[in-house]
């Protein structure tokens, strides 16, 4: 076989491979890239469907697709609120912490901030904890903690915002379960002999969380504590406070009655576009 004829060979065959090639590339389907307002409606008709999942797609074809288009910055703060309502709460917090970031002065950073917030802990918000009535104190509660600083920094930031009244809900539930977490383990302090330890948590409970509905009962910790320990003076003084306190006040159940995660539904911002 001479030079030419073996040139000739391997030109057939590259011609046959980019044909091959190419006929393979048609054949692939191309997602259509569509405008930007119709991603964005598509993720409104979405949320209204109670379909968060699709939103988020939506949403984040937005992101990606148009980042400096009309409808980006809303995209991004709605994405906050579908990632949420799909108990995607680690991305909403991130998200929201992500719109804070890049956006300070957007006319809805209060819902970034709020949303921060309430995204931090959510225990509560599961079906069977509502039902069963599970005792949320028992459990680690440093969420609860992180969610109640963060949305007393919303309501710091922005007193007057139209989600302030559900922040002040949420942070009288949160006030009440950290309350009770801690004189919790102040309890199981006790029954192992801890006085001093059950000591320092109640009296954590009356200095930091002083309007919270376990007043009462942290200082039934601390009488009981004092006695046990010999300290009569202590154990007197703190009879008689709960004497004077206990016509005034009673140990509450943890209630969220006032705060319904239903009351979260259809609160995305609107977008004013």
């Amino acid at each position: 076989m001479n030079k030419k004829t073996v040139s000739i060979i391997y030109l057939s065959i590259s011609v046959i491979a980019s044909s091959l090639i190419l006929s393979s590339c048609k054949s692939e389907p191309q997602e259509l890239e569509q405008p930007e307002k119709i991603y964005y409606d598509q993720a409104q008709r979405r949320m209204k469907g109670g379909n968060y999942f699709g939103a988020i797609d939506s949403l984040t074809a937005i992101e990606t697709r148009y980042p400096f288009g009309k409808y980006s910055e809303q995209a991004q703060v709605e994405l906050i609120y579908a990632y949420f309502m799909n108990a995607e709460d680690d991305a909403a917090h991130s998200s929201a912490e992500r719109f804070i970031r890049l956006h300070p002065r957007h006319p809805n950073i209060d819902y970034a901030y709020f949303m921060k917030g309430l995204s931090s802990f959510t225990a509560d918000k599961g079906f069977l904890v509502r039902i069963v009535g599970t005792d949320l104190s028992k459990r680690d509660i440093s969420g609860a903690k992180d969610s109640f600083s963060e949305l007393t920094e919303f309501l710091t930031r922005f007193p007057d915002s139209q989600y302030a009244p559900y922040a002040n809900q949420r942070i009288v539930y949160l006030r009440n379960l950290i309350a009770s977490g801690e004189l919790a383990a102040a309890d199981y302090y006790i029954k192992r002999g801890a006085y001093v330890a059950a000591i320092r948590r109640a009296n954590y409970v009356i200095e930091n969380i002083p309007n919270s509905s376990q007043n009462l009962r942290a200082l039934n910790i601390l009488s009981t504590s004092y006695q046990s320990l010999g300290y009569s003076k202590l154990y007197k003084d703190t009879q008689t406070i709960i004497a004077l306190n206990a016509s005034k006040s009673q140990t509450q159940s943890i209630d969220s009655s006032s705060w319904s995660w239903k009351s979260l539904i259809g609160m995305s911002p609107s977008s004013g576009i």
